[in-house]
């Protein structure tokens, strides 16, 4: 297998490894359902994901219904943790760039905003083969990205350096979530917020080019 330009790679995982959208939306639709709440779009639900189910739940709410925030939120979890898969998928690629990144011996690490079961359930189902050195989520006492705690926390599971380790991710949280960590950042064009190659880091719009990036050829 080809030689890599990075020995760790740190992954988003909703919008950059899977899409999650339809049924991060259907969850929250049922919340709002129950309270006779108005329904946003799926396009609108693409600009509200990434930064966590509560700031999820917040947004659809709006700000006239924040005090059925907490119950709201309840609602959302049970319906999602119920039917977190109904319509989830990896995106076309990514499987198989994932088994050759793990032959090159390259290691990978999650790191999402997705609540912590949540993002467990979704690696283990879809990637059970592919040996993560970290798998965070959203938990209790730390922060979310763009913090760079989860890059610090990641680098010590691996044992490797800044140097090393690459952010990849769908969205300018994943971008800065790098940068504050001080490791670098591709940006990907098919998530929920298209990302542009004017940025200041890589870009692969689409899988094929992420692959091209990381092994430096088309393999």
């Amino acid at each position: 297998m080809a030689d890599t330009e990075y020995k760790l790679i740190l992954w988003d995982l909703d919008g950059t490894l899977i899409d999650t959208i339809e049924d991060l939306a259907a969850a929250v639709n049922y919340a709002l359902e129950l309270r006779g709440l108005p329904l946003p779009s799926l396009t609108e639900y693409r600009g509200m994901v990434g930064h966590g189910v509560r700031n999820l739940v917040g947004q659809a709410l709006g700000r006239s219904a924040e005090a059925l925030e907490d119950a709201a939120l309840e609602d959302f979890k049970s319906y999602y943790t119920a039917n977190i898969d109904v319509h989830t998928r990896p995106y076309p690629g990514i499987p198989e760039l994932l088994g050759d990144l793990n032959a090159a011996g390259v290691k990978m690490a999650v790191a999402s905003n997705k609540f912590q079961a949540g993002t467990e359930h979704l690696i283990r189902e879809f990637f059970p083969d592919i040996p993560f050195v970290s798998i965070l989520g959203n938990r209790e006492g730390y922060p979310l990205k763009p913090d760079p705690e989860i890059v610090e926390e990641v680098l010590r599971s691996s044992g490797l350096q800044k140097a090393d380790a690459v952010m990849i991710g769908d969205s300018g949280t994943d971008m800065r979530t790098a940068a504050n960590g001080g490791i670098a950042g591709i940006a990907v064009g098919w998530g929920y917020r298209p990302m542009s190659a004017a940025g200041q880091y890589r870009y692969a719009g689409s899988v094929t080019e992420l692959r091209t990036l990381l092994f430096g050829r088309d393999i």
